[in-house]
């Protein structure tokens, strides 16, 4: 008898949230349709907030050592085997052990470099100058060109492999 009380409200509440759920379901799916031929025919140009071109695939740690960190970082008094600021050797043969995935000293929070991610990589905002570095931007004395850092991030999007 428990069961016959309430229940055509039983069936009715199950019949309308079922019903509702279908409604929304069938509005999302209608929604991401309309959004996602929003901007059919409508190409974005590199340059366009939203754009992410993807990492130049010949940006190797090879490439990194022998056009960045030798000449400019792996020097006295900076980051050669000897006397390592911050303990960092940049030095061919040390620097990818240094430097993937050890925490930076002076932003614990961050890896010196990130796989994958050069927002979240201190030694690339130190070569970007970003504002949330401690100290000066690297290499002290010095500035690298636009390509040369562009060669660390592609790197380090490209997951950081020691190729």
């Amino acid at each position: 008898m428990g069961d016959r009380v309430g229940g055509p409200c039983r069936r009715r509440a199950r019949f309308t949230s079922g019903f509702l759920a279908g409604r929304l379901l069938f509005a999302v799916a209608l929604g991401e349709g309309v959004l996602g031929t929003a901007g059919c025919g409508q190409r974005k140009l590199p340059f366009e907030p939203g754009v992410i071109t993807p990492p130049d695939p010949n940006a190797t740690f090879t490439r990194v050592q022998n056009e960045v960190f030798t000449g400019n970082c792996a020097i006295a008094g900076c980051h050669a085997a000897l006397g390592a600021r911050e303990g960092m050797n940049l030095s061919a043969g040390a620097a990818y052990a240094n430097i993937v995935r050890v925490p930076s000293l002076e932003r614990p929070d961050l890896s010196r470099i990130e796989p994958g991610d050069p927002d979240r990589s201190y030694l690339v905002k130190k070569l970007r100058g970003d504002p949330d570095i401690t100290g000066l931007r690297m290499p002290d004395g010095g500035t690298l060109s636009p390509a040369q850092i562009q060669l660390v991030i592609d790197w380090t999007r490209r997951g950081a492999p020691n190729d």
